[in-house]
Parts: structure tokens; C-alpha cells; sequence
């Protein structure tokens, strides 16, 4: 399956242009500061927890650092935060149902038994958005039909937009597929191996919505999913169809709006089979003056998912299969 929604905001005039402009980071991640309140807020100020801590703590006074001896092999509770330690590194002040969000992203899992092996579905973490990189970099190449010499150029401009909207956690979240194939299904003296099969970005409110989403524009108030993508040789699978599906439980989970949307282009037909199969309906359509940007016309389609009473705080529950750190 091809990428079936892309919402990178670049043609490939832009994309020419990005090779001749000098692009630089500036310092992400200052240091955490000290603070002294008076009064109850409802606000909290995220701070990176140790590698031995299993919860979030809280900002302490100047002058009360406590020293923290290094462990030869620290263990991972799973209630810890290691994998979303960049929201932590900004500073930035979080609002309990924020930091509610956080802890359900930290327990999401979504498992499936497929024909061919078995599949599940969680967060992104830090370590693997190089793999994730490059499975996007290579699905909007195909699809961009860009020469081979723009990968390096492609792949730096997705990284830094996966590190970009990453840090509007847990407003947007970046969800990766695993599949493990059926031992039956391996040749002699194969090993089985688990590998990324997939990704899909979720955007769950008005704070998480992307700054330039393609046309036509969705609603910044409602769920968008965009940017899925399936690795080539495990497409047919029906991959795709539980990244969809997984999005959804997500939005179901921790958004308060039903009416999910996504694009689709008119010239991916198995995807957007996919999607009316799913429940998804076209809204609106690109008009053929989009062809003259050098992009493809594209469906507007929105889903109404069913009311659920699901709670956050409900969803929080750790797999120590379906969450361990896999290499790929």
C-alpha cells in the first residue's frame, strides 16, 4: 500500500528550494528551571525523570538538587516516562489533563493476530525515528516520484518535522506498527524477527493540528489522521487497515471530537477503497488547480466515530510485550 495521506507541506519546487537553503537548529531542549509557587495551580512543570524513577516528579527549589548515583543497568518501570522524555526536556508547563494524556499514551498498545503473523501498535519513541524516517522518507519518494538523489534531502526534512511534532505531545502523537511473522511461515534456517511495519500520525486537537495541512483544509478542531504509511514487502497484509483502526481507538480514547478526518488522493484507489470500506465519506475535493503546484488531487474524507465513555485514565495499562523497546 502507498502512502495514503500526506501532510508534509512541501511540492517539489519547495523541495528544491530546501536544497539550497541553509537550514539550522537552534538549541530544542533548554534546562529545566527551579520554581516556587504560593498558591494551588493546576498547572505542572515537567521534569525529566532518572532512569530508576517510575513516575513524573515536579520541578524542585534552586538549591535542592538531590544527587542521583548512575545504575550499571538501570531497569525501566512500566510506568515510566523514558520514551516521551523529550516533551519533559522543553519545560513547558503541563496541565493535569495533559499530563492524564501523557499516561495513556504511555499504556496505548493495540494488538492484532493477522494471517500472516501478528501485529501491534504503539507510541514512537526517541530511539526509533530513525527507523520510522526512513520508511516515510521512502514511501513520499515513491510517491513524490522524486530521483534517488533527493533521499538525503528528504529524509533531513522528515526527521525534522517528526522532532517538530513530536514536542506538541500529547497533543499530536506519531504511532509505528510491529509485525512478527508466523513461524510457519519461515524458510529453513530463517529467524524470526520483529520488524517496523508500519506508521501513522494522529493529530487529537486544535493544539496538535499541523500549521500547513493540505488542501482541502480539515477542520483544526477535529482529529486528523495523516502521513501512514506501510512498509513495501509487508503490504496486503492488512497493515494499513489496523493503523487505521488503532488511530481511531486512540482518538476515541483521548479526543472529545467524534468527526475524524484524513486526505486521500484520487489516484490511490486500494486506499481509498479502504477508507469507504472503514466508514470514511468524501467531504470535499481538490479542484484541478493543484495540478499547476505540482501536486495531486486529493479527497477530504470524515468519519463520525461512536460516543464512548472511555476515560484516559482508564486505558492505562502497560504491556511489557506489546511496550518493550524493539530494535529494528
Amino acid at each position: 500500500m502507498a502512502a495514503v495521506s500526506i501532510a508534509l507541506a512541501f511540492s517539489f519546487d519547495s523541495l528544491k528550494q530546501n536544497q539550497s537553503t541553509k537550514l539550522t537548529l537552534s538549541s530544542r531542549y533548554p534546562s529545566l528551571y527551579s520554581s516556587r509557587s504560593h498558591r494551588r495551580s493546576s498547572l505542572r512543570f515537567a521534569s525529566l525523570p532518572s532512569s530508576h524513577s517510575p513516575s513524573i516528579s515536579t520541578a524542585t527549589e534552586t538549591g535542592e538538587e538531590e544527587e542521583q548515583e548512575e545504575e550499571s543497568t538501570p531497569t525501566k518501570s512500566s510506568g515510566s516516562y523514558d520514551f516521551l522524555e523529550e516533551t519533559f526536556r522543553t519545560g513547558r508547563f503541563l496541565s493535569n489533563a495533559e499530563l492524564e494524556k501523557l499516561k495513556a499514551l504511555e499504556g496505548f498498545a493495540y494488538f492484532q493476530e493477522l494471517e500472516s503473523g501478528t501485529m501491534w501498535i504503539r507510541v514512537m519513541r526517541q530511539d526509533e525515528m530513525d527507523s520510522t524516517v526512513s520508511l516515510l522518507a521512502e514511501s513520499f519518494g515513491e510517491s513524490m516520484m522524486l530521483p534517488s538523489g533527493y533521499q538525503s534531502v528528504l529524509r533531513f526534512l522528515v526527521k525534522q518535522y517528526l522532532i517538530e511534532r513530536r514536542e506538541v505531545l500529547p497533543h499530536a502523537v506519531t504511532l509505528v506498527g510491529f509485525f512478527r511473522r508466523k513461524t510457519d511461515s519461515l524458510s529453513d534456517g530463517e529467524e524470526e524477527v520483529v520488524e517496523m511495519a508500519g506508521t501513522v500520525e494522529v493529530c487529537l486537537d486544535k493544539r496538535g493540528a499541523n500549521a500547513s495541512p493540505p488542501s482541502p483544509t480539515p477542520p483544526k478542531e477535529s482529529p486528523y489522521v495523516c502521513n501512514m504509511t506501510v512498509k513495501e514487502d509487508l503490504r496486503r497484509r492488512g497493515i494499513g487497515w489496523h493503523l487505521l483502526k488503532a488511530s481511531e481507538e486512540l482518538i476515541s480514547q483521548l479526543s472529545p471530537s467524534k468527526d475524524v478526518y484524513l486526505h486521500c488522493r484520487m489516484v490511490d484507489e486500494a486506499p481509498f477503497n479502504m477508507y469507504k470500506k472503514a466508514g470514511y465519506e468524501v467531504v470535499k475535493t481538490d479542484t484541478v488547480l493543484v495540478l499547476l503546484m505540482l501536486q495531486r488531487r486529493k479527497h477530504l474524507m470524515r468519519k463520525k466515530l461512536p460516543p464512548t465513555t472511555t476515560s484516559p485514565s482508564d486505558v492505562v495499562e502497560s504491556d511489557n510485550e506489546l511496550t518493550s523497546s524493539v530494535n529494528v
